[in-house]
């Protein structure tokens, strides 16, 4: 449950760093991740947090262990959600790429270079 809250919390900090940085809104990858239900910002937390558990789970029961194959797991991850699933969403389609991709592999080794 830990490195749940703990990715949950700070992988995003990359985009939201990039988005502070180019004068950019931090909530748009939020408001991306309730368009997948045709939400807002607060559907998009709720998406955030729901696939979060998802992929925390997955990794878990995987037993992903350590910060190389915690970086690896992001990189697949974000393979999928961004351009497998997000490729269908215009508004995630129209995200930077490169802190999105970051973000994944921030979560892949917060959840997986943890202990406990």
């Amino acid at each position: 449950m830990r490195r749940y809250l703990v990715a949950v919390v700070l992988s995003g900090l990359p985009s939201t760093a990039y988005a502070l940085a180019v004068g950019d809104s931090p909530l748009r990858a939020t408001r991306a991740a309730g368009s997948l239900v045709r939400g807002g910002v607060g559907a998009g937390v709720v998406v955030h947090l729901a696939v979060s558990a998802f992929w925390t789970f997955v990794l878990t029961r995987l037993g992903v262990r350590g910060v190389i194959r915690g970086a690896i797991a992001g990189l697949l991850i974000a393979a999928l959600d961004l351009e497998v699933i997000g490729r269908h969403n215009p508004d995630i389609r129209a995200l930077p790429r490169v802190p999105q991709w970051l973000d994944h592999v921030a979560f892949g080794v917060l959840v997986a270079g943890r202990r406990g």
